[in-house]
């Protein structure tokens, strides 16, 4: 079976994918959809330099769905400062966030994270990619950002990802 997905995470994910975008799980929409899962992970290979090794997959479904809540919720908080708020009381600010996760895949999961979550914006790692360059729209209190940032997202990372 690994023969056949060397990469499942990734199978799973064109598989739903894919029944996703054609809105069908009709026969012949699973096949395509199957039919993608296998054959993608093998053409790609020579571009996944090591697999991911994720300890908790429980822990990342909870950590996907803590995501999708945060992004929901700050969609709202974000039209209510575009729409409130007057443009010279909103205080933008860029913010060095230092980074403990060594996984790349936890380091891309990170930058994804915050750049998916209206209001912030990942814009560089530092080049020994200990440290993230963020920039928030509407960010009084930096310091609380960025330990929310590590508290909320990047704890939960370092128990997910061996």
């Amino acid at each position: 079976m690994r023969k056949l997905f060397p990469h499942p995470y990734l199978s799973v994910t064109l598989f739903v994918a894919w029944i996703l975008l054609v809105n069908s799980a009709a026969l012949g929409s699973a096949l395509v959809a199957l039919v993608l899962a296998a054959a993608l992970p093998h053409v790609t290979a020579a571009y996944w330099p090591g697999r991911a090794h994720i300890r908790h997959p429980l822990a990342l479904a909870r950590y996907v769905a803590l995501v999708l809540w945060d992004v929901l919720t700050a969609n709202i908080h974000v039209a209510r400062l575009i729409l409130f708020t007057p443009a010279d009381q909103l205080q933008s600010a860029w913010i060095s966030v230092p980074v403990d996760l060594q996984s790349p895949e936890a380091l891309a999961l990170l930058a994804g994270t915050i750049t998916l979550t209206p209001g912030t914006l990942t814009a560089e790692f530092s080049a020994d990619s200990k440290t993230l360059l963020i920039h928030a729209l509407h960010a009084p209190d930096p310091d609380a950002i960025r330990d929310d940032i590590k508290s909320r997202y990047e704890a939960r990372l370092k128990r997910i990802f061996a």
